[in-house]
């Protein structure tokens, strides 16, 4: 049996730095969550400008992305008026995003959390975020312990 990978506090302060980077360097300040593979918070910052509104919709991008293992901006078609997933967005007490912006962290190609950001557009969001993934999955790959 092959054990998920553990996203430790240390992983996550990893993506947060790689995504608060990207935020600085597209000059969008950002509220930015990441989550285990439960969908628990375990890391969020709110940079000086990101919007207040925000707060919850990047902790809900995460929720959703890890505990539907898909980024968020996959349900934009699916869960409009009339798409086979309509009314998704309301589900899980209403934590289920459907804009883009929240993205699954694969390590070893199994789930080990998500990752919201919010405050930009959904391409801005979604780049952020990445650049969260991307942080960590080359820290990791520096030691040596995953691969993508």
């Amino acid at each position: 049996m092959i054990l998920a990978p553990k996203l430790t506090l240390s992983d996550a302060r990893l993506v947060i730095a790689g995504a608060e980077a990207k935020s600085r360097e597209i000059g969008v300040d950002m509220d930015i969550a990441v989550v285990d593979d439960g969908g628990h918070l375990l890391a969020f910052i709110r940079m000086d400008e990101a919007r207040v509104t925000s707060i919850d919709v990047a902790i809900c991008k995460a929720f959703t992305a890890a505990c539907a293992r898909r980024a968020t901006h996959e349900y934009a078609a699916v869960a409009g008026a009339g798409g086979p997933a309509f009314g998704i967005h309301v589900s899980n007490q209403g934590k289920f995003m459907i804009v883009g912006g929240g993205l699954p962290i694969f390590i070893n190609g199994r789930i080990a959390g998500g990752v919201g950001c919010s405050s930009g557009s959904p391409e801005q969001d979604r780049e952020v975020a990445q650049a969260g993934i991307d942080h960590l999955l080359q820290a990791l790959a520096l030691a040596g312990t995953a691969t993508t």
